[in-house]
């Protein structure tokens, strides 16, 4: 006999999996005939004669009654030396409960899921303990139901139809009070802390679980209207809840099954409306409360896998999500636009007919042009990743989900896209950060084109719809009446504003560094403690916004720049702490982004291209820098003759240089200005990149001057010193027309002398613009293009050929780069960076020029 033990004990695995086995080709077989005996017409009927109403209390009802199995986990902590938040065990037991519910196997995967959610901090016996402890009270519940059918079949004679399955009754009602007095008269220490109350928590806890299980399900059989008395359904319940316990299948599945459909087929019950019965009670009881604990199980599993691999899952899935979400809303804004733009169409493409069940589709005609255009204006805050634009785009979606669910056909496809959208709506949301939206030229050119094109076709065939008119159109194209084609007409108004009201709604609230007014004094300091660079004396033009960086209150570095659409356009390099540069610019990156705004560096370094090119940003060559070296400058030699004739002839005649001290009076600035005026001839003056007239940039330095014979003063520049008092320039060349021809080369050749005198190493004759580039069949497209622009671009913006007449001084060319944003368009940068630096500076206060340049520009400052 103990040889026999020995034996089964060692196999008792082996012969579970085959009692598990047998039992489950039992019920395959059994299951299979009872559905070969129903009739599929008749299913389907039934199912499909559910009311969404009861299908939406069957979802929320299915997942209370699985709550009472959380009282498990709440007990096992109890168990256990570690502390767990209320909240976590709410996860967890979730988790566990609904992954056992469907899927366990002799309780042997909850207890793995147990043991890996509260193992923390306890002993493998511990757990085991705690674990082993719960597990004695989890049909607990199910063996009072068995006393309490007893009672109803043999007490009362209800449900003495099953008065033959009182064994199976009998069986389960025995474990209770059989459990009850062994782990009372055990006195090991694995009862020692099992208390009574304990006790009673977890029976409470089991009874309720069974419950609330039973109840739900008779209430599945009331909603669907069948004709019974339900109270005779409470033994077969039970009965067919032990013969699923004893078969050990997860979730009872098939023998659970066949005891349900034979019982319910003694009081009347139709299979196929006992089939439909159990399917809805497996979805809502067992399969959707699983899919969220799968959900919290992937959410759980992927944080540590999320935190291993520094967030780049969690980044991937949220932008994954933003963008699904963002092509959907502009599809279906699209496709809501051709429903009401041409119905009679669409209705009949099949194309269209194909994806329509794919998007959302409002009854009224009015409400579909101006929710499509919600839509749209909402996915541009979305692709932005503007977090103004979630609560709107929640509000939105749901509305548009209820109504199209509700005036559409109910079917299970509509359910689970607007399911997965919701998902998708949450996801998004980690994705959006930034606190505003800029608008960007490529957003603004491709909602303005839906816009434009909606409201084209849409005027047209409201033309052609007068028969009157010449324009002809396809009968099929027309609406109805004037009438339909005025309401939709009036709805392209009303979603114009709704565009324009998004729009400022997702663009407000701007931040005050974008505002800060000029401040001398804090650029004064930077470049005296720092020094500045070839381009830091322009910030004293006053026409460039100014960010500053700051380390313990002190200004550190500054940049200037300019914004157009959604780019800040930053004046050649960081002034300041060149060894706070890579800080001053993450940080200016950082600030900018939250703003959805995106940093574009205009005539820098190549060191600092390259130090940009680390951080995300393309780059392409501006053009070339020319720098003379004072040092080895000399009009002797063939290379200068000319140069050295054209002074002999200066000094023949009496002109004279001359270098003029800040503060200028009025009149010497007024006599300047006449020079600036007649040398411009009444063309306006540029800005950003290059300097202007104006009386308080021209007293921020030296002034050079050539005068006549007669001491009258004929051309001047303006100085540019760097700050290191290592290279100098020029800005502003004006010459009056009384000056001879070459009086430029007088004023650069006298500067050359006295700026060697002054101790500069070089003078920098400014950058010749998009030189060299693009030229090569390699190039890439882009710059090409950018070439092309160049090449034609003069007529419009006026570049000037300055690299021959550059040519005879400089001894150096130095490479000036354009930094952009990766994924930014180069062609759209390159165009926005010429409306900055060809900019009229003083554009007309009213009138058309002034609008349409505020079009093309589209600023926000």
């Amino acid at each position: 006999m103990k040889r026999i033990v020995q034996f089964i004990d060692k196999r008792m695995t082996i012969i579970k999996l085959l009692f598990v086995f047998s039992v489950l080709i039992f019920v395959v077989r059994q299951l299979a005939k009872i559905i070969h005996q129903v009739n599929g017409d008749q299913f389907k009927t039934v199912l499909a004669s559910q009311s969404k109403g009861a299908l939406v209390i069957m979802l929320v009802l299915g997942f209370i009654s699985i709550t009472p199995m959380l009282i498990y986990d709440y007990s096992i902590v109890k168990f256990l030396p570690g502390k767990f938040a209320p909240g976590y065990v709410i996860r967890s037991g979730w988790v566990v409960n609904t992954f056992t519910n469907l899927l366990g196997f002799g309780g042997l995967l909850g207890a793995s899921l147990r043991a890996h959610f509260y193992g923390h901090g306890a002993t493998k016996k511990q757990i085991l303990y705690a674990i082993s402890k719960v597990a004695l009270f989890l049909i607990a519940g199910l063996s009072l139901l068995c006393f309490v059918s007893l009672i109803m079949i043999f007490g009362f004679g209800i449900g003495s139809t099953f008065a033959h399955y009182w064994i199976w009754l009998l069986g389960g009602a025995i474990y209770f009070p059989a459990m009850i007095i062994f782990t009372k008269i055990n006195n090991s220490s694995f009862f020692s802390d099992l208390s009574t109350k304990q006790e009673i928590i977890m029976t409470t806890g089991s009874f309720l679980e069974w419950s609330s299980a039973m109840g739900f399900f008779i209430l599945i059989g009331y909603l669907m209207g069948l004709p019974i008395n339900f109270a005779v359904v409470i033994p077969i319940f039970v009965v067919a809840n032990v013969a699923g316990v004893v078969s050990m299948i997860p979730g009872g599945l098939g023998s659970f099954d066949i005891f349900i459909i034979i019982g319910l087929g003694f009081i009347g019950v139709a299979r196929s409306d006992a089939l439909v019965w159990i399917l809805l009670y497996r979805l809502f009881y067992y399969l959707l409360p699983f899919l969220v604990g799968t959900a919290l199980f992937t959410h759980d599993t992927g944080s540590k896998i999320n935190a291993f691999l520094d967030e780049l899952p969690r980044i991937l899935i949220q932008r994954i999500a933003q963008i699904f979400l963002t092509v959907f809303m502009y599809f279906s804004g699209i496709m809501m636009l051709l429903f009401a733009t041409v119905p009679n169409v669409v209705i009949v493409n099949r194309l269209y007919i194909r994806l329509i069940p794919y998007s959302i589709i409002f009854v009224s005609h009015l409400a579909n042009i101006v929710v499509a255009f919600l839509l749209i204006g909402l996915a541009s805050g979305l692709w932005g990743r503007t977090k103004r634009a979630f609560w709107p785009t929640v509000v939105v979606l749901i509305i548009s989900i209820l109504d199209t669910w509700f005036n559409e056909a109910f079917t299970w496809r509509m359910i689970t896209l607007f399911a997965v959208i919701l998902v998708m709506l949450w996801l998004s949301r980690g994705v959006l950060y930034r606190d505003r939206m800029a608008n960007s030229w490529g957003v603004l050119l491709f909602n303005g084109s839906i816009f434009v094109v909606t409201f084209v076709i849409y005027t047209l065939i409201g033309i052609a719809t007068n028969r009157h008119t010449p324009l002809h159109f396809d009968e099929a194209y027309l609406f109805p009446s004037e009438a339909a084609w005025l309401v939709g007409f009036i709805g392209l108004i009303i979603a114009m504003l709704v565009l324009l009201l998004m729009n400022r709604y997702l663009t407000a609230k701007q931040p005050k560094w974008l505002s800060e007014p000029f401040n001398a004094d804090r650029v004064k300091a930077v470049i005296d403690k720092f020094g500045g660079n070839e381009d830091s004396h322009l910030a004293f033009l006053r026409d460039k916004r100014l960010y500053f960086y700051q380390e313990d209150g002190e200004d550190q570095v500054f940049f200037m720049y300019r914004q157009i659409a959604d780019k800040l356009l930053i004046m050649g390099d960081p002034v300041g702490n060149s060894e706070k540069f890579a800080t001053a610019i993450d940080q200016f990156m950082t600030v900018a982004d939250k703003q959805g705004l995106k940093l574009v560096f205009y005539e820098i370094n190549q060191d600092l291209t390259m130090q940009l090119h680390e951080n995300g940003f393309d780059f392409i060559k501006t053009g070339e820098d020319g720098l003379v070296n004072l040092a080895e400058f000399t009009l002797s030699g063939k290379r200068h003759r000319g140069e050295r004739a054209l002074m002999n002839k200066f000094n023949r005649e009496g002109y004279q240089f001359e270098i003029l001290q800040p503060p200028f009076d009025d009149q010497l600035l007024t006599k300047l200005q006449n020079i600036s005026d007649e040398w411009l001839d009444n063309k306006a003056e540029k800005g950003f990149s290059l300097g202007f007239f104006d009386n308080y940039y021209l007293n921020q330095a030296p002034i050079a001057v050539m005068k006549n014979a007669d001491g009258e003063i004929v051309a001047f520049a303006n100085l540019m010193p760097d700050g290191n008092h290592m290279t100098t320039s020029i800005d502003l060349m004006r010459s009056s027309a009384k000056a001879p021809s070459g009086i430029m080369d007088g004023i650069l050749i006298n500067l050359y002398d006295h700026s060697r005198q002054q101790g500069y190493t070089y003078f920098d004759l400014g950058m010749s613009p998009l030189s060299n580039v693009g030229t090569s069949r390699f190039s890439f497209t882009q710059e090409r293009i950018v070439h092309l622009i160049y090449q034609y671009g003069y007529k419009i913006y006026r570049f000037e050929g300055l690299r021959s007449y550059k040519n005879k001084y400089v001894d150096r060319w130095e490479p000036k780069y354009i930094a952009y944003y990766r994924g930014s368009s180069l062609v759209f940068t390159v165009l926005q960076i010429l409306m900055i630096v060809n900019r009229p500076r003083n554009i007309p206060q009213s009138g058309f020029p002034k609008l349409m340049w505020g079009i093309l520009d589209w600023r926000e400052e």
